[in-house]
């Protein structure tokens, strides 16, 4: 099982909008379950767990997504295997 950690998500973006902006870059990679990290509320994060996406697949987006300026915030992502 693959996870995307992103941090300094835009506060109020929904669970649907991050799928989707996800999915833009990595279609192939289906998400199947989103953990919200809120921490105190000025970078708000998501761990977002890809069932059948490979490890390179999630390390490219992952890749890709790092440092990504999207929803007027600078994004934050690292990888993990569980």
């Amino acid at each position: 099982m693959q996870k995307l950690w992103i941090a300094n998500i835009a506060p109020g973006t929904s669970d649907k909008d991050l799928k989707a902006f996800v999915a833009k870059y990595a279609p192939e990679a289906e998400c199947t379950h989103i953990q919200r990290v809120e921490g105190d509320g000025s970078r708000p994060a998501a761990v977002m767990t890809f069932a059948k996406a490979d490890f390179v697949t999630i390390g490219r987006l992952q890749a890709r997504l790092d440092g990504m300026f999207w929803n007027g915030r600078t994004l934050s992502c690292s990888t993990t295997i569980r």
